[in-house]
């Protein structure tokens, strides 16, 4: 069965840290672009970042960038997202989804998507 499975998320301080991972079952993760969204409540989805399938070129939206840092590790068919310097705009539902095709293909266009982890800034 192919699934992806999203975890780590929590309830953290405005500056604090989180990883949430993204754990692959049924395929290879390797061979997919790997893109990590969110959505916040009354918003719509935005594309956080991806980490390509060729060379694991990585990309991040501006909001994230210089905070949040993307990854994988093959050998556990995993993807991570280790979150730093958090804050309240960060407050979302994370989801990771898969596609071969390229980290810039629509969102509606990714093949595989997991079920989304809460990340929650508060103080």
């Amino acid at each position: 069965q192919v699934q992806l499975v999203e975890s780590g998320g929590g309830l953290v301080q405005p500056g604090g840290s989180l990883t949430l991972s993204c754990v692959a079952s049924g395929f290879t993760l390797d061979y997919y672009n790997i893109g990590w969204f969110r959505q916040a409540p009354g918003k719509e989805r935005e594309g956080v970042s991806c980490i390509s399938n060729n060379f694991d070129r990585t990309y991040y939206s501006e909001s994230v960038k210089g905070r949040f840092t993307i990854s994988r590790d093959n050998t556990k068919n995993t993807v991570y997202l280790q979150m730093n310097s958090l804050k309240l705009e960060d407050t979302a539902v994370y989801y990771c989804a898969a596609d071969r095709s390229t980290c810039f293909v629509p969102a509606n266009s990714y093949r595989y998507w997991g079920q989304g982890t809460q990340v929650t800034v508060s103080s």
